[in-house]
């Protein structure tokens, strides 16, 4: 799912697109939306790309084409690969490598573990109420604290091993230290699993897919809101 804003700018470039077959321009698109500035354009379109809404195509300036939309706007459009968007989203355009295979799960004491990934892209972990459902893990992974799961969309962590339809286990908190993957809350609204990096005053969201960038923020606009504990995979 999208955010408010996500949702207005892809609605707003598919129309465009559908009327003139042209895609707006920065200025338009700040402009529709009403907001100050290109960078928070910039952010929006980012977002839509890793969510595999758009794609912006190469050595064309401007140029980016609609691939979906989301189904409560036109169900017609089906999903690529049937997926639901969930929490952690994104998507790319390299091919995916083998998947390597999970470790075996210990058939010992086992705790249930709620699964929070039913919720729209943004939304702060910390105001969740409910969960869609529970996963058994077991206990000696749950070393003290809080706990959650979280149902991964996407290939922007491939190469930390962490592929679309896993799920994984998070322990809150909101300290983590330079190199641990986590959960990230970016300016309020965009949720997202990353590698956290810090660079003096700034804090980098870092993909472990060369398909995508880096993202660089200051420390006011990110937000964790847990780190990876453990991954699981069903077949």
């Amino acid at each position: 799912m999208l955010t408010p804003k996500q949702h207005e700018l892809l609605m707003f470039i598919h129309e465009r697109l559908r009327e003139s077959g042209v895609p707006p321009s920065f200025d338009e698109m700040k402009d529709a939306l009403d907001l100050k500035s290109k960078s928070g354009i910039h952010r929006l379109i980012t977002a839509l790309e890793e969510r595999g809404f758009i794609r912006r195509l190469p050595n064309r300036a401007r140029a980016m084409e609609v691939i979906r939309l989301p189904e409560s706007s036109n169900p017609s459009m089906k999903t690529r690969g049937g997926f639901v968007p969930s929490v952690i989203e994104g998507s790319g355009g390299r091919s995916e490598p083998s998947r390597p295979a999970p470790e075996p799960v210990s058939a010992g004491d086992s705790v249930s573990v709620p699964v929070m990934g039913r919720i729209a892209a943004g939304t702060p972990i910390s105001a969740i109420q409910s969960h869609s459902h529970s996963v058994s893990v077991p206990a000696e992974l749950i070393a003290g604290g809080e706990h959650f799961a979280l149902e991964v969309r996407g290939d922007s962590m491939i190469d930390a091993g962490i592929f679309d339809g896993d799920t994984v286990l998070i322990k809150r908190t909101d300290q983590a230290d330079t190199g641990e993957i986590v959960v990230a809350l970016v300016d309020d609204e965009e949720a997202t699993l990353k590698r956290l990096r810090k660079r003096g005053g700034s804090v980098a969201l870092e993909a472990a897919n060369p398909t995508y960038e880096t993202r660089i923020f200051g420390p006011d606009r990110v937000k964790v809101q847990g780190k990876l504990v453990a991954l699981f995979r069903r077949y």
